[in-house]
């Protein structure tokens, strides 16, 4: 009974790990690690899988020598930049923290329309004030960072801050 619990725990673990491979906001790390976890109580076949999976094994066999999460696992984040419908924006944040222009007028082009479905669907202005609020906040933390890896190497020569609000 404790093995089928282990197991199937493994199980839902590496789909929260794929789901966030994919999707913003959602982990991978963790639920990695915890799927090794579940499987090395459970099932040896699928611990060694997750071992010798081209995308988790390096990073397990990480945790595993050093008991630390990596800033950066090339191999990984070089797939995961290149499939993802970010990559263009992620490739330049860990370096220079770069924004690019097109992303934050669509970050306010999704923003002003989920604005608008929140005024029609519900009429609510005390939910619209609220998240206007947070909308404008968030957009100003976009807005604070270069539009371009020009405009980072020119505030950079500057001596200006790259993000203008720390």
């Amino acid at each position: 009974m404790k093995r089928a619990f282990w197991f199937t725990l493994g199980i839902i673990l590496v789909g929260i790990a794929y789901a966030g491979i994919f999707l913003p906001g959602i982990p991978w790390s963790t639920p990695t690690v915890g799927a090794a976890y579940c499987f090395a109580k459970s099932s040896p076949k699928f611990h060694k899988w997750l071992y010798s999976h081209h995308l988790f094994g390096p990073f397990l066999t990480n945790w595993e020598e050093k008991k630390v999460f990596p800033k950066s696992s090339p191999k990984f984040h070089k797939w995961l930049y290149s499939h993802h419908l970010f990559g263009p924006f992620l490739t330049n944040w860990e370096e220079k923290k770069v924004f690019p222009t097109r992303m934050k007028y669509a970050m306010l082009a999704v923003m002003a329309s989920s604005l608008l479905i929140l005024w029609l669907s519900t009429g609510n202005i005390n939910a619209i004030i609220g998240s206007g609020i947070f909308m404008t906040l968030a957009a100003i933390w976009g807005w604070r960072y270069p539009g371009s890896v020009e405009e980072h190497d020119r505030r950079v020569a500057e001596g200006k801050r790259v993000a203008w609000l720390k």
